[in-house]
């Protein structure tokens, strides 16, 4: 189930490597695949247990034992029974050895939804929680859909492609649906309700960290006042818009610098620094480490 094989990420040397949807492996070569983790089971196979790695697809893991401890984007995530860990493409993760991942695990390679479903799902919402925790009747829900979406990916006499195809869509659809709207349920009670102000500033973060990261420069684009945006965000996630644009920076950086073997000076380039000297002083600022040492810790 989703035996990985992994891409050189173009950067030669040891970089981290990328791990991209097996499409092969799929049954029919739909973009997706849905089956059990478990004892005995391949999947998967070639991933990197206990290293950091990068993947360019979706991975839902529903657990049915626990507890699994799981890094996500450099935070551990711990999961047990009924918990369900959302990994998005392009994050970076690890498994972990000591753990025994049980339970279903659903891929998806992005493009397999239509355009639509994608942003009424909120597959690419990288601001939701990964680590999820249903209530029982949530839990049902998202079961049974998972379960059915299972059955008809495993039924490959009933229908052509071109309607099986058609079918999985619909069904993963609706899993999608129950599992965005827990994710944003989770969010909301987490941080409180978002409003408008926040949600626009996070979107428009998400664009422009890269290259701007002035908290004033944000809320003239966005049409508030510097102290409107400040209200909102400490409402939403109990910080202030700047500690918000510098966390995205240095996960960008983090990411960076555990998947590339860019050299430090083009990482921070990359993330709004043309002096690398500033861009070592902001990261250790902020995780009490040089750019150096954190790179060298994941290798």
């Amino acid at each position: 189930m989703a035996d990985e094989t992994p891409q050189d990420d173009g950067d030669g040397g040891d970089g981290i490597r990328t791990f991209p949807f097996p499409v092969d492996r799929s049954v029919l070569g739909v973009g997706m695949q849905v089956g059990p983790m478990g004892t005995g089971r391949t999947w998967p196979t070639a991933a990197p247990l206990g290293r950091v790695h990068r993947i360019d697809f979706h991975v839902v893991m529903l657990f049915t034992g626990g507890p699994v401890r799981h890094m996500i984007d450099f935070a551990e995530h711990e999961a047990t029974a009924g918990d369900l860990l959302w990994i998005r493409p392009g994050q970076v993760h690890r498994f972990s050895q000591e753990s025994e991942y049980r339970g279903t695990v659903l891929t998806m390679q992005p493009g397999f939804l239509p355009r639509a479903t994608v942003e009424t799902t909120g597959l690419y919402r990288y601001d939701l929680p990964p680590l999820l925790r249903p209530d029982p009747a949530q839990r049902a829900g998202l079961e049974a859909a998972l379960a059915q979406l299972r059955r008809e990916y495993e039924d490959t006499a009933t229908l052509p492609l071109g309607l099986h195809t058609a079918v999985l869509r619909h069904c993963l659809t609706a899993f999608l649906l129950r599992l965005a709207h827990l994710a944003a349920s989770s969010a909301r009670t987490a941080g409180g309700q978002t409003d408008t102000a926040f949600t626009r500033f996070r979107d428009a973060v998400e664009r422009g960290f890269a290259t701007n990261h002035s908290v004033s420069a944000y809320a003239d684009a966005l049409g508030y006042s510097r102290r409107t945006l400040v209200r909102a965000v400490r409402a939403a996630t109990g910080e202030t818009p700047k500690s918000f644009i510098d966390r995205r920076v240095i996960l960008e950086a983090k990411r960076l610098l555990a998947h590339t073997d860019l050299p430090i000076g083009r990482v921070g380039a990359a993330v709004g620094f043309p002096d690398g000297a500033n861009f070592s002083k902001f990261f250790h600022q902020h995780t009490d480490m040089t750019p150096a040492a954190f790179r060298a810790e994941l290798r």
